[in-house]
């Protein structure tokens, strides 16, 4: 069975954490996705969308890309705002990156064990069912 990691555990990726590739990201400022990486990026963190319904555009003054693999920079968090029976593609995808990022964050009301164990078994840090948002409050993480 799946447990989240430690508070102290996902507080430290998200002290160390720069970059965020949020997958799913909306250009409509009205939709969670884009009001969680909004959030994020005031926090100081670089956001990277990701959608291909609308790769090329900006959002949040970053250009849209199509795919997690068209990343050519490090990227720390993958933040996935699919549905849960979408996740295993984008788990693969992710797993196709130049870099591999440190977690692989699941927003709240999304899980996929399938998916997770996947991940977690080439040492990404796997996190479902959770705010990346509410936990950054929650756990009070302060951004260099």
């Amino acid at each position: 069975m799946f447990h989240n990691p430690s508070d102290e555990t996902r507080r430290q990726l998200l002290q160390e954490a720069n970059t965020i590739a949020v997958v799913g990201l909306s250009n409509k400022p009205d939709r969670t996705s884009y009001m969680v990486a909004a959030a994020m990026q005031s926090a100081g963190y670089k956001i990277i969308p990701v959608n291909p319904v609308i790769a090329g555009e900006t959002v949040l003054g970053e250009k849209v890309v199509a795919s997690l693999t068209d990343i050519d920079e490090p990227v720390d968090i993958v933040n996935v705002f699919r549905r849960s029976e979408d996740i295993p593609p984008v788990a693969e995808e992710t797993l196709k990156m130049k870099q591999k990022p440190k977690a692989f964050w699941l927003q709240q009301g999304i899980s996929n064990e399938q998916a997770a164990e996947l991940v977690s078994k080439e040492g990404i840090e796997v996190i479902m069912d959770l705010c990346i948002k509410v936990d950054h409050a929650l756990l009070r993480i302060g951004k260099k």
